[in-house]
């Protein structure tokens, strides 16, 4: 199979409807790019261990067959969304600390519709 951080959306969402691959897989894959960009500095903080629970819970829901069709597609989200157990500090200083301990609108909704 092609490399799966070059799969679009809809390649990685049928390969993985079809198990020719897992979301397990597939997120290792996007984290292990993002570790390989340190340098760009784009992420403020990963969450591999909270990308990989909910890559397992997406492939048991897939293997269900009640997916909906954005599950299992590993998604970063920007730290100005405040995320359960997440710093989130809009790339400010003054928010370093600021850590939430539930989920805002914008990541809760896309956890539920895509687990």
């Amino acid at each position: 199979m092609t490399e799966l951080t070059k799969l679009t959306i809809a390649s990685a969402r049928d390969a993985l409807r079809k198990g020719e691959i897992s979301s397990v897989e597939l997120t290792g894959a996007f984290n292990a790019a993002v570790d390989g960009g340190d340098k760009l500095n784009a992420y403020a903080h990963k969450t591999p261990e909270i990308a990989g629970a909910q890559a397992e819970a997406a492939d048991a829901r897939l293997k269900s067959g009640d997916a909906p069709d954005l599950c299992g597609i590993p998604l970063g989200i920007k730290d100005l969304f405040c995320t359960e157990g997440v710093a989130s500090q809009a790339a400010s200083r003054i928010l370093e600390a600021f850590a939430r301990n539930t989920n805002r609108p914008s990541p809760a909704n896309c956890s539920a519709t895509a687990l």
